[in-house]
């Protein structure tokens, strides 16, 4: 008996299942955009509150992490540059966080935002993560990728981006 597969179930004009599928498809970054967006925004505001993190040493402080994560990371000199000013170092890190926050929120320069997001994860993978072990109990790792299909995909839908495009489409009159 031959098995037939049928290639017309699921087309954009059939008016059956593939138009929820369809949807769903274009829509599929949305939430991961708001998650990430959400979740750096978060952090860095985290960050620039905690009165703690923001001092050269104590507890909780950046400069004890760096220097107790020093020695165990992938690349220890870029820990070296983070303790040159621990508190600047502290401050980049969470401006940069919200911006890359309210980038991915917004969809506003999103593969840009993106892009930071994914080279911060990378940072933090390097050196605060690495000695996680197994490696996927360190979350930095798991940021780096799903900042990836922003960084590839940008926002298309619901986002900044798509109406500068629309705006620019319809200012040139080229319509897709």
């Amino acid at each position: 008996m031959t098995h037939v597969m049928r290639t017309d179930t699921h087309s954009p004009h059939s008016g059956g299942d593939g138009d929820w599928r369809d949807t769903a498809t274009r829509y599929a970054l949305v939430p991961l955009r708001l998650f990430l967006g959400i979740t750096f925004l978060y952090a860095g505001l985290d960050k620039l509150t905690d009165s703690a993190f923001m001092k050269d040493s104590g507890a909780g402080s950046i400069g004890d992490m760096m220097r107790g994560v020093r020695d165990s990371s992938a690349v220890p000199a870029l820990v070296d540059m983070a303790l040159e000013s621990p508190v600047a170092f502290g401050y980049a890190i969470a401006l940069g966080e919200l911006a890359v926050g309210i980038g991915a929120l917004l969809g506003l320069l999103t593969r840009v935002a993106a892009l930071g997001g994914a080279l911060i994860s990378l940072s933090l993978w390097l050196t605060v993560s690495w000695a996680a072990d197994p490696y996927y109990y360190g979350n930095d790792l798991p940021y780096l990728m799903a900042w990836t299909p922003l960084v590839l995909a940008g926002a298309p839908l619901l986002s900044v981006d798509a109406a500068f495009r629309a705006r620019r489409r319809q200012r040139t009159g080229e319509y897709r």
